[in-house]
């Protein structure tokens, strides 16, 4: 008899690969500079789209660059900011901050519709609608008649 763990291993490792990794690429192109962290990403579907969001605090719609090109979904940020204090002409101090990061998700071509990508920044989360192709929705039962 195998162990419970071995055995659970093939199922897991192919429901990954087939439901996720075919609209997803998990592991493309992803950074962050500074001493930030890559945002968090959720993933939800419903009939019509997927819909991406991503955790980003403190930022404002302007700071996001969001492309599909070739098939590959990019969104990336950079956010610069200097703050200074003077305390007469005894102490200044100056502090630097800069931080930038780029997701990419390999899209599958067939399921979504890039030509209708919309997004949206509301209390931190950023927001990507990914509509599915005509084609790609789930189809209602139909009866076949027996001649």
């Amino acid at each position: 008899m195998l162990p419970v763990k071995s055995a659970l291993r093939p199922t897991v490792s192919r429901f990954f690969d087939d439901d996720w990794n075919s609209l997803f690429d998990w592991t493309n192109r992803n950074y962050s500079n500074g001493t930030t962290t890559l945002p968090s990403v959720n993933v939800k579907e419903n009939d019509d789209e997927y819909i991406v969001e991503m955790a980003v605090p403190g930022m404002n719609k302007d700071d996001f660059q969001i492309e599909v090109i070739n098939n590959v979904l990019t969104i990336k940020s950079e956010l610069k900011s200097e703050h200074e204090e003077n305390d007469g002409d005894h102490y200044t101090r100056r502090e630097f901050s800069y931080q930038s990061f780029q997701r990419s998700f390999n899209l599958n071509n067939d399921v979504v519709d890039d030509r209708s990508i919309k997004a949206t920044y509301h209390d931190g989360i950023l927001c990507v609608n990914l509509p599915k192709k005509e084609e790609a929705k789930p189809k209602p039962a139909r009866t076949i008649e027996i001649s």
